[in-house]
C-alpha cells in the first residue's frame, strides 16, 4: 500500500548530514574507550577496522530519508558483522540501528515494503541473537560448572538481553509508525487547509460576481424603465408642441417625473451598496401595489393596459414583491420599445394556494427571431431568486407574453453558477 510522498527539505538534509557526522565522531570514541576497556578480551578485532565500521555505519545515515530501506539494510548487515568479528564498538551501533529502523517507519512511502523490511531485520536479529546465545550457552556449560537451580546467572543475563532487545526493536516499530501518521494527519491538516482557502477564495470571487449581477440587474431595470418612459413622452412632446402647446407642457411634466423617480430609485440603490451587510435588492422599496403605478404609467406613455387582479390577496415575501414588479416593470417597458403603434397591454396578477402568478400579454407586432436580452435575462434571474418560474415568448398571433410563478415561501438566494 503506496501513501503520499513527503518531501525533502534543505534543512532536513543538513541535519541528516550532522546526524552522520555526530554518530560517526561518537563511534570513534565509543571504540577507542571499548578497546581500551577490552570488552571481547583476547577475540576482539583490532581498532583500525572499528574505523571502517564505523564508516559503513554513520555515513548511509546521511541519505537516511531518502533511501530509508537500503540504508536500514546497510546499517544493520554493517552492525550484525561488527558484533560476530567482535570489533570493539557497540553503543553508536545500537544508535544507528534504531535510528534507520524508525527512518523506515517514519519516511518510507510504501507502507508494505516498510514492514517487510522492519520485520525482515527484527527477525533476523532474534534469529541471530538466539543462535549466538545457544553457541555461548555451550561454551559456558564446558568451561564452567552449571549451577543447579531454577535459573543460573547466565540464563538470567540471556533472558535480560532478549528483555532489552524486545523493547529496543518494539521502540523503534513503534515511534516510526507513529511519526509517520502523526506526519500524514499533518499533511492532510495542511492540505484540508489549503482547499478551504481556495474555496473561501473562489466564494468570494463569487459572491463579488453575485453582487454584480444584482447591481447591474437593478441599474438596467431602473434607468430601462424610466429612460424608455421618457423617450417616448419626449417624442409625443416634440410632436404636439406646435399645435397643443397645453398638451406639450403636460407631457413635459410627466418626463420631469419620471426623472425624479429615476433619481429617487438610484439614491436608494447607492445608499444601500454603500451600507455594509445589505443586498442590492434592498435598494428597492416598492410592492406588488406599486404595479398599479406601472400600469398607469403605460397608459400614460401611449400604450393602453389593463391590470386585473385575481383571488383573495395574501402576505407575499418582501424580496418576491420587489421581483414581481420588476417583471412588470420589464414586460412594459419591452412592450413600449418593441410592441409598435397601436399595441395594447393585459397586466394579471393572481394569487394561487402554490404561490403569486403575473402574467403580461400584449399585442403589436409579430416577432419573428426573439433575442434574449438584458431584460430577459434579468427576468429570468429574478424568478429564480424567489424560487419560481418564468415563461417568455412571443404569441403567434404578434404580441409577447410573459408569465410568472413565484412561491410565497421565503426565496432562495441565486447561486454563483446561475448568475
Amino acid at each position: 500500500m503506496s501513501a503520499p510522498f513527503r518531501a525533502l527539505t534543505a534543512r532536513q538534509r543538513r541535519s541528516d548530514a550532522l546526524l552522520a557526522a555526530v554518530v560517526f565522531v561518537a563511534g570513534v570514541i565509543s571504540a577507542a574507550l571499548s578497546a581500551v576497556s577490552e570488552i571481547y578480551g583476547d577475540e576482539q578485532a583490532p581498532l583500525w577496522q572499528a574505523l571502517v565500521y564505523l564508516v559503513f555505519l554513520a555515513a548511509p545515515l546521511a541519505l537516511r530519508r531518502v533511501w530509508p530501506a537500503q540504508v536500514a539494510i546497510i546499517v544493520s548487515v554493517a552492525y550484525f558483522i561488527a558484533v560476530t568479528l567482535r570489533i570493539p564498538e557497540l553503543y553508536a551501533g545500537n544508535i544507528a540501528m534504531f535510528i534507520a529502523l524508525y527512518t523506515v517507519g517514519a519516511w518510507m512511502a510504501n507502507r508494505r515494503a516498510a514492514m517487510i523490511v522492519r520485520a525482515a531485520i527484527i527477525a533476523g536479529m532474534f534469529i541471530w541473537l538466539m543462535v549466538t546465545s545457544y553457541r555461548d550457552a555451550i561454551d559456558t556449560a564446558r568451561e564452567e560448572d552449571v549451577i543447579a537451580g531454577a535459573m543460573s546467572p547466565y540464563l538470567a543475563f540471556m533472558m535480560l538481553q532478549l528483555l532489552v532487545n524486545v523493547l529496543y526493536f518494539a521502540g523503534a516499530y513503534y515511534f516510526g509508525e507513529h511519526a509517520w501518521k502523526s506526519a500524514m494527519q499533518r499533511q492532510a491538516l495542511e492540505q484540508r487547509t489549503a482547499d478551504l482557502e481556495s474555496e473561501r477564495e473562489v466564494t468570494a470571487a463569487q459572491a463579488v460576481a453575485l453582487d454584480r449581477v444584482h447591481i447591474a440587474r437593478e441599474l438596467h431595470d431602473v434607468v430601462a424603465h424610466h429612460v424608455s418612459v421618457m423617450g417616448v413622452q419626449a417624442g409625443a412632446a416634440r410632436m404636439v408642441i406646435d399645435q397643443d402647446p397645453a398638451t406639450a407642457k403636460k407631457v413635459l411634466a410627466d418626463i420631469e417625473g419620471s426623472a425624479r423617480e429615476a433619481i429617487t430609485e438610484l439614491r436608494h440603490l447607492l445608499e444601500t451598496l454603500r451600507s455594509p451587510g445589505h443586498d442590492p435588492e434592498d435598494a428597492s422599496t416598492v410592492t406588488i401595489d406599486d404595479i398599479a403605478q406601472l400600469v398607469e404609467a403605460s397608459t400614460s406613455a401611449g400604450v393602453p393596459t389593463e391590470f386585473t387582479v385575481i383571488g383573495d390577496q395574501r402576505s407575499v415575501p418582501s424580496v418576491t414583491q420587489v421581483n414581481l414588479y420588476r417583471i412588470a416593470q420589464e414586460s412594459l417597458t419591452n412592450v413600449r420599445r418593441h410592441a409598435g403603434a397601436g399595441a395594447t397591454a393585459d397586466v394579471r396578477l393572481r394569487y394561487l394556494d402554490t404561490g403569486v402568478e403575473l402574467e403580461i400579454v400584449n399585442t403589436g407586432r409579430a416577432v419573428l427571431t426573439p433575442r434574449s436580452g438584458m431584460g430577459q435575462l434579468g427576468m429570468r434571474e429574478r424568478a429564480l431568486a424567489s424560487g419560481g418560474t418564468i415563461e417568455s415568448a412571443p404569441r403567434e398571433r404578434g404580441g409577447w407574453r410573459v408569465r410568472a410563478h413565484l412561491p410565497v415561501s421565503a426565496p432562495v438566494a441565486l447561486s454563483g453558477a446561475t448568475a
